[in-house]
């Protein structure tokens, strides 16, 4: 198995990378019950050198759930009824969710309305009360 490259800042080395297999769920006849096409991974993220803390801190943020007692980020595949296609997902994927919390995200900026939206907004205040008082029963104005 070759090193995973997520970018130019990080390459997983393929000893950090554990995968195995398992029989997959799902429709598929017979095949589904001979064949292990399910493909599930274990990186341990305490052992990967590449990652600085910010970047570990953030992927256990966002993926939390996905990491197991022994810290280890656990991914499964078995979109595909093809080993070496849920392979290359897995991979992938991994590789998509460490590029996401590479970096911190930005922060908002607090915006004001515009004029012209504070207007429409008025405006269709206005629209919903003449509305609602053209519903009403001419002899209740007292």
């Amino acid at each position: 198995m070759s090193d995973l490259i997520v970018n130019s800042r990080l390459t997983l080395p393929a000893a950090e990378l554990t995968f195995s297999a398992a029989r997959s769920s799902g429709p598929g006849g017979q095949n589904v019950n001979k064949v292990n096409s399910k493909v599930i991974l274990h990186w341990s993220m305490a052992e990967a050198e590449g990652l600085n803390a910010g970047w570990r801190r953030r992927l256990k943020a966002r993926y939390g759930n996905r990491i197991n007692r022994d810290g280890e980020f656990v991914l499964h595949s078995e979109k595909y009824r093809d080993q070496s296609r849920n392979l290359t997902d897995v991979k992938k994927r991994l590789c998509d969710m460490l590029k996401e919390c590479e970096f911190p995200p930005k922060p908002r900026k607090a915006t004001k309305p515009s004029y012209g939206s504070k207007l429409r907004r008025l405006n269709h205040k206005r629209e919903n009360s003449q509305k609602k008082q053209n519903r009403r029963d001419p002899g209740m104005n007292d």
